[in-house]
């Protein structure tokens, strides 16, 4: 592969299986006011894998609820619809995407996805944003680098090869590689699912939204990456700290105080939360 070919990177992201059809109902439902929260619920029911994930993640110690929610129509009136759909994505998510992940390591890979999940809702509450939104554009906002590292293992060998030996920061040694970056590779599977536009931009803008955007979820979800990177949570070899960018920070409207509180309480819900979804 070259960096000026990108057809083989394209047409790989293209036949990535669809996601269910209850989980892109739930996903096309964000944001919107006329949701039947009904119809979703019964579809939601009738998905016996999704309906025995949401049970266990309502029946668990982080909401303190152990065996008193017996149905999804019961765990959605106790955990409110927005999270429980939130929960119903995130856990459908995590493992739904395959492949030889030699270059990657997987569990760390998601691991930090949840803690910027976490952290990403954290301030999007403080921020005045949907939260739920921001759990589920956190979660996937790296979803392009593992999709790149599951489909051309080989590659990027490469891509890690450059960032060793020549400190390269990794998305410029994607490009490289590939003629385009884990952003712009997030950003088209999440074009292709049909993802809200919002939540296209945050995973395609995650290292340097623009605009009004910095002040909306592509803000929230890039200040997450940064702290999240800043607290270790995760690890990774190529874990550099990367800049959080002034202009979101205030933009959003948050205070250092606001920074310490969301650092405190992402860093005590990460391992229940890591232990609950993968």
């Amino acid at each position: 592969m070259t960096a000026v070919n990108l057809a083989p990177v394209v047409q790989s992201l293209r036949e990535l299986p669809a996601l269910p059809s209850v989980v892109l109902d739930l996903i096309h439902s964000l944001g919107r006011e006329d949701v039947d929260v009904t119809a979703l619920a019964e579809k939601m029911s009738r998905d016996q894998a999704l309906a025995a994930k949401i049970l266990r993640l309502a029946n668990s110690s982080f909401y303190g609820l152990a065996g008193k929610v017996k149905t999804v129509k019961q765990a959605i009136v106790v955990l409110g619809f927005d999270s429980a759909r939130a929960l119903a994505v995130a856990s459908n998510m995590i493992g739904s995407i395959q492949g030889a992940a030699r270059q990657v390591d997987v569990a760390d890979f998601w691991r930090h996805s949840i803690a910027t999940a976490l952290c990403a809702k954290n301030l999007a509450r403080l921020a005045g944003i949907d939260q739920e939104a921001a759990f589920i554009a956190g979660l996937l906002h790296d979803i392009g680098r593992l999709v790149l590292a599951t489909r051309f293992p080989d590659d990027y060998a490469r891509v890690l090869q450059d960032c060793e030996r020549n400190d390269t920061p990794v998305g410029v040694a994607e490009v490289r590689v590939f003629g385009l970056d884990h952003q712009r590779a997030g950003e088209m599977l999440a074009e292709a699912w049909k993802f809200p536009p919002l939540i296209q931009r945050a995973i395609g803008q995650h290292h340097a939204p623009a605009g009004a955007d910095l002040a909306d979820l592509p803000g929230v979800v890039h200040a997450a990456n940064a702290m999240v990177h800043a607290l270790d949570l995760g690890g990774g070899r190529h874990g550099a700290v990367p800049r959080l960018l002034d202009a979101a920070w205030d933009s959003l409207g948050l205070t250092p105080d606001h920074l310490l509180a969301v650092c405190r309480e992402t860093e005590g819900q990460f391992e229940e939360a890591c232990r609950l979804l993968m």
